[in-house]
């Protein structure tokens, strides 16, 4: 039996002021990521999002845990699990691709149809850095079913505003398939958009908004982000502004469907 999902908290609950908290019910936390914290611990160290989890208990005996994962530079809406039911429904929910996903990015240039689907297959581009990938042909060894569905927001400038829904959950899958089409995203030094705009060098890749299907009969949780504010100044310097780009971002696919 699915429980019944209480209502979203009216106002975000913070309890750093680095982890606004979007949503928080007795199944599931949404908290706003900031960019720049990564979710798990590196070889080098530092400050992780699990130096926090203890502190968003909320009287509960363990601290929330994972229910997906976003980059160490990506921002927005991350899904945590409180209890172990919870994070095993969570987890059936992702990999059955029903959670709805909607990123927001600020490109280089934009694709050429305002509308579309990148069906491209990613692998690791080396064993050692088995974070990084690349795009290669289908039937490729080794290689995994990665697909994202896209629609352009604005060109302004040489540069693009997408709105994009990952079909798949492949490691750096927007950043990768961008990459492939020739408008790799401001700010990824790995995949090829260095920028010198308003926003500065940080990633320009944003999780916008989850809609997770926790009861079965009953309507989803749907949390929405603001933007980042290194996103913010560049999209004011090329005279948009957040508040139209989130809601044209929120249009876009909301429940997940293909």
């Amino acid at each position: 039996m699915t429980p019944s999902v209480p209502t979203a908290l009216s106002r975000p609950i913070e309890p750093a002021p680095d982890l606004p908290i979007l949503h928080r019910d007795g199944m599931m936390l949404i908290i706003d990521k900031p960019c720049g914290l990564p979710v798990h611990a590196g070889p080098k160290g530092g400050e992780t999002l699990a130096d926090h989890l203890d502190a968003l208990r909320f009287g509960l005996p363990r601290a929330p845990e994972l229910a997906h994962r976003l980059d160490k530079d990506t921002s927005g809406c991350l899904v945590l699990g409180r209890h172990p039911k919870a994070l095993a429904l969570l987890g059936k929910l992702f990999a059955s691709g029903v959670v709805g996903k909607t990123y927001v990015a600020l490109t280089h240039g934009a694709p050429a149809q305002d509308e579309g689907r990148i069906d491209q297959p990613l692998a690791k581009r080396s064993p050692q850095r088995g974070w990084w990938m690349q795009a290669v042909p289908k039937g490729t060894p080794g290689a995994q079913e990665a697909i994202t569905d896209y629609r352009v927001l604005h060109r302004a400038g040489g540069f693009a505003v997408l709105a994009l829904s990952p079909l798949t959950g492949r490691t750096h899958q927007l950043r990768a398939h961008l990459s492939t089409l020739g408008h790799p995203i401001l700010g990824d030094a790995i995949y090829g958009g260095a920028s010198r705009l308003p926003g500065g060098p940080r990633l320009h890749l944003h999780s916008r908004r989850v809609v997770v299907p926790l009861a079965r009969n009953g309507p989803p949780v749907d949390v929405s982000a603001p933007l980042p504010p290194h996103m913010c100044e560049t999209l004011a310097h090329l005279d948009l502004s957040p508040e139209d780009v989130g809601r044209a971002a929120d249009a876009f696919r909301p429940d997940g469907k293909t």
